[in-house]
């Protein structure tokens, strides 16, 4: 966030933090950007620091309408996790975060205006993306700063505004209900990690376990750099022998399965994504055991749609590896024909064998992507 920016827009807690302005960590020096509106709760102080020396385009958003107060750290985690699915994508993308996990996200289609994408993210699960942040990674044009302003949403980030945007997040009088929306401009996603090999040194990640301990960990990345690094499932095992997935996709499935492991990959484990035409229908997240997950995917979409739309051709992405194929059982009788998962348990074979009878295609994905946050 620039001094500029923030110097209009620190609203503090009470309580203070003792938060040095400048600090180092492995050896790369951080400054102060400023004290926040309050940690994950406003009984917890907080601060946000930039790498110095770094093009940061979190650690540098510039604050172009403040809301009724400044940004908390649950605000910038938000942010984050947004900029994080749409940094992966040259189509403009647009991710709806609520409680650092995706409540609906959507890629362009075709010819698609930004208004239409961004509503079909917000649609994806309406009732969860009340107070939502939302991720762009292109220009936000006046149609959907419109659509925007329709429904009450907490930040808006994105690399640029068109002319007469802010016009609009500023009209007070017509958008009464969200006229304390906060929007933010982000630097250049480019120069986010993205892929296994990048490099990415400055988004280690820190986790304080609760005696003060420490686990530092390289950041989650993905080997899959496109739709022709998807690879069919096979496996092995004395009861199946050897199983290949035969079952045939469409170019927009394939789309669509690698569109949602990177949405995945920003979901809280155990975690599935279902995705039909660029769009998500259904997020399941949080959940101890897979087909649980499963499961929770599938009934917030019967809940939410209420036999207006179906999953049937849909696609699901799965953080973790289907360790029997109950899960996959559970996603076929609700319509999805293709799934993306790692490999690792010793029922691959069970599982593929399973899906073929079924009809569903199998990929394996070439890492698991556990996100505990």
């Amino acid at each position: 966030m620039s001094e500029k920016s923030m110097s209009r827009s620190t609203y503090l807690n009470k309580n203070v933090g003792d938060y040095a302005e400048t600090v180092e960590v492995f050896g790369q020096q951080y400054e102060k950007v400023s004290d926040l509106r309050y940690g994950t709760n406003p009984h917890q102080t907080a601060a946000c620091y930039k790498p110095v020396g770094h093009a940061s385009p979190i650690g540098e958003l510039e604050v172009l309408k403040d809301g009724k107060s400044g940004l908390s750290q649950t605000n910038l985690e938000d942010i984050s996790y947004a900029l994080n699915i749409v940094k992966y994508f040259d189509r403009p993308a647009v991710a709806c975060m609520k409680h650092v996990n995706p409540s609906g996200a959507a890629v362009q289609k075709d010819d698609e205006k930004l208004e239409t994408v961004y509503k079909k993210s917000r649609d994806a699960d309406p009732r969860a993306a009340f107070g939502s942040t939302i991720g762009f990674n292109c220009e936000v044009d006046v149609d959907t700063a419109k659509e925007i302003m329709s429904s009450f949403v907490e930040c808006v980030v994105a690399p640029s505004y068109a002319e007469g945007v802010l016009d609009v997040f500023n009209d007070k009088e017509t958008f009464k209900l969200n006229r304390h929306v906060r929007v933010l401009k982000c630097g250049d996603l480019s120069s986010m990690p993205k892929y296994v090999g990048d490099d990415a040194r400055l988004a280690r990640s820190i986790k304080v376990l609760h005696d003060g301990s420490l686990v530092i960990a390289d950041p989650l990345l993905t080997g899959l750099r496109s739709v022709n690094d998807l690879q069919r499932a096979s496996g092995t095992n004395k009861a199946c022998g050897e199983q290949i997935s035969t079952i045939e996709v469409s170019d927009q499935q394939r789309e669509d399965l690698l569109a949602g492991w990177y949405i995945n990959m920003n979901v809280r484990s155990n975690g599935v994504v279902i995705m039909k035409d660029g769009v998500t229908l259904a997020v399941g997240t949080g959940e101890q055991d897979r087909v649980g997950a499963v499961e929770q995917a599938i009934v917030k979409f019967k809940e939410k749609f209420e036999g207006d739309m179906d999953m049937s051709d849909s696609v699901m992405s799965s953080d973790g590896f289907f360790p029997f194929s109950d899960a996959v059982e559970v996603a076929a009788a609700a319509g999805v024909k293709a799934c993306i998962a790692p490999a690792g348990s010793l029922k691959d074979a069970d599982v593929i064998k399973k899906a073929n009878e079924l009809g569903v295609a199998l990929f394996h994905a070439p890492e698991r992507i556990f996100s505990h946050h």
